[in-house]
């Protein structure tokens, strides 16, 4: 399986009202199963998902929280609006948002964005990525599947990377199990987040600076079968647990 991968370059500094996959299309001639992999900034910065800073009023808790991370008050007060839970307030605010994503800061950003200005998360990705699919299908008549993507660190290691927090024409996690390995053992637990791992290759192709390549294209993926069940249930989830039992204290 040879697989081609292809940033989109030259699409202009998108505003509110721009027409992106429109845009994306002029620069792509789509196929057939491709992937096309968006930057979740450049999705709310042309749905107008962005906040102005100076119209922000910080609440009781924005105040409390920015005393201890040091941020604008006015910054962690559109964090709060966000998120739906604060799992951690310090030495930085871990949220979870609508859509069940955990992130630090609620995915809320201040980079490639004018001054003054918030960029903040589409509030349900999974649409997002389906409109962005449904609009290629229109205009090209290509079958093309779709992840949205988000920057994030990880637990227990340093350096950010590229995550899917929304996708569609696809399923997030590609299920091993029952599968059989070269040995012939029966795989019990095996679950590949394909999406994931694909967002990540994306995000080293797009760059966290001034590379302008916000989409990159992946031709040649293979299909795979399985579910969207990436989150952890709040019972399963044993990070998040500890993390509540040490905020109690």
């Amino acid at each position: 399986m040879d697989i081609q991968v292809i940033g989109v370059r030259d699409l202009p500094l998108f505003q509110k009202g721009d027409d992106l996959p429109a845009l994306i299309c002029e620069k792509v001639a789509f196929e057939d199963g491709d992937i096309l992999v968006v930057a979740s900034s450049v999705y709310s910065k042309a749905k107008g998902f962005t906040r102005d800073l100076a119209a922000i009023v910080p609440g009781a808790d924005a105040v409390r929280i920015a005393e201890k991370t040091k941020e604008d008050p006015r910054f962690v007060q559109a964090v709060l609006d966000s998120s739906t839970d604060i799992l951690l307030e310090h030495p930085f605010i871990l949220c979870e948002l609508p859509s069940g994503h955990i992130g630090v800061r609620a995915g809320v950003d201040h980079s490639n964005v004018e001054d003054g200005r918030l960029i903040i998360l589409p509030p349900d990705p999974m649409v997002a990525a389906g409109e962005i699919r449904d609009a290629i299908r229109r205009i090209t008549g290509k079958n093309v599947r779709v992840i949205v993507t988000d920057t994030c660190g990880r637990a227990f290691r340093r350096g950010q990377t590229g995550i899917a927090i929304g996708w569609a024409g696809m399923t997030g996690i590609d299920d091993y199990r029952g599968d059989t390995d070269l040995f012939g053992h029966v795989l019990e637990i095996t679950e590949e987040a394909v999406v994931d791992e694909i967002a990540a290759f994306a995000n080293f192709v797009m760059g966290e600076s001034h590379q302008g390549v916000p989409a990159v294209v992946f031709r040649n993926c293979r299909t795979w079968n399985g579910h969207d069940n990436v989150y952890f249930t709040p019972a399963e989830d044993i990070v998040r647990t500890a993390l509540k039992e040490n905020k109690k204290d």
